[in-house]
């Protein structure tokens, strides 16, 4: 067993060049480890709090100083000595340190930061891959160890986007659960590069957006899935059998006054007419993912979504659920929808985070793990969704650094799962 010595934080930047935490955790047998928080750009209004310094003349008031100062002054006095294994007791004393229902006085970024590293401090002590360090603390029937079904983003669209034309956040490509990862990957590939060609035989643009898909001006949302289609048949794969349609909506996007807007459709849409129209898209692609497909406080709405379609795709919560478990056992009980996202910096600690999945597995509710928009190159998202036994695992497109180094991980991990 090792104790916790001394934390090191500094400033750094995401791959959107805004600031945000790295911590360092130093453990008294020399381990260490060092992790990184993302940040969200479509956020749920119910996420745990990052604490931002405001200060409108430095990083235009982005700024993670004051959060920093905190694990110095706060955090390190509190879990100094304790064990690095016991993950449970560290992130509960941070829980109880900061003393508020949404870590806002800390910072969410402060705490899982260190969440984060203590968790890679402690794998290293153990000389320990970390996903299965991270997999003792999630009780699971699921003996054997796999790498989640990825979700592929494509075309990015809504807060990911510049391009302003789609409404809709991310069009995914995933592939048969049939394949291995690795095959998963160079299909994945192989459709970003038919899509790039099909845009440039289109006169469209080929500029990416924040999780690396392409994001061309297109007059609908509907115009995306088209080109999706043809990118997809122009390399002879077979959709509804090699690869997959999926999307997210990002509804809250689309909210206002009480009303859904889209391009698509002219004036104000209800649930119901939304709903009805996810139904045609879904009768000509078949879906196997819909994600945060209405407003985060339209239970009635998410419950019609649920019935109508949860037979043929599944209904996903990111926003609606942000890794809470209130929210999540709200959802469960209006049975809202049939999946979750799981971001840890929703929540703000690697146990809360274990402890939702935990929850949604237990009530057959499919479990993805995701990145955000603001990512580092910190790879301990892909340990964390193999540990968790997740069902999927979104981080992006094939394409930005940030989004690779978790791509790159889970190809080591699948590698290292065959010596096992």
């Amino acid at each position: 067993m090792a104790k916790i010595k001394n934390i090191i934080s500094r400033q750094i930047l995401n791959s959107k060049g805004e600031p945000t935490i790295e911590t360092t955790v130093i453990l008294e047998d020399g381990a260490y480890g060092t992790a990184s928080v993302p940040t969200g750009a479509s956020k749920g209004s119910f996420e745990a709090k990052e604490l931002r310094d405001n200060n409108s003349n430095v990083y235009q008031g982005l700024g993670v100083l004051n959060a920093i100062s905190n694990i110095q002054t706060e955090v390190l006095p509190a879990i100094t000595g304790m064990e690095a294994e016991h993950q449970q007791d560290i992130d509960r004393k941070m829980i109880e340190l900061d003393g508020t229902a949404d870590k806002s006085r800390l910072g969410a970024n402060a705490i899982l930061s260190v969440s984060m590293a203590v968790s890679k401090a402690a794998a290293k002590s153990f000389s320990l891959p970390l996903f299965l360090h991270l997999k003792q603390f999630i009780r699971s029937s699921e003996a054997n160890i796999k790498i989640p079904t990825p979700l592929f983003n494509e075309i990015n669209g809504g807060m990911h986007s510049q391009s302003g034309s789609m409404d809709f956040q991310e069009f995914l490509v995933i592939p048969a659960s049939s394949m291995s990862f690795s095959q998963g990957l160079e299909m994945s590939t192989k459709i970003y590069s038919s899509l790039k060609k099909l845009l440039l035989n289109n006169n469209l643009s080929t500029l990416i957006a924040d999780e690396g898909g392409f994001s061309p001006k297109l007059g609908s949302n509907q115009d995306a899935l088209v080109l999706l289609k043809q990118a997809v048949e122009a390399i002879s794969l077979r959709l509804g059998f090699d690869v997959f349609f999926g999307m997210d909506i990002a509804a809250n996007k689309i909210f206002a006054d009480g009303k859904y807007h889209i391009k698509d459709k002219s004036g104000d849409l209800s649930s119901d007419n939304l709903i009805d129209f996810y139904e045609t898209l879904n009768n000509d692609y078949h879906f196997l993912y819909l994600e945060d497909g209405l407003n985060e406080n339209d239970w009635e709405g998410w419950s019609k979504l649920c019935t109508r379609l949860s037979e043929q795709t599944l209904i996903v919560g990111d926003d609606l659920t942000v890794t809470n478990p209130q929210r999540l056992q709200a959802a469960i009980s209006k049975k809202a929808i049939t999946g979750i996202i799981v971001k840890p910096n929703q929540i703000g600690t690697v146990i809360e985070s274990l402890a939702v999945i935990q929850m949604a597995k237990q009530a057959g509710i499919k479990v993805t793990v995701s990145h955000r928009s603001g990512e580092t190159n910190d790879d301990f998202i892909a340990d964390f969704a193999v540990a968790a036994s997740a069902d999927y695992c979104k981080f992006g497109a094939p394409q930005r650094g940030e989004r690779i180094a978790k791509y790159n991980r889970l190809l080591q991990i699948e590698q290292q799962i065959k010596s096992l």
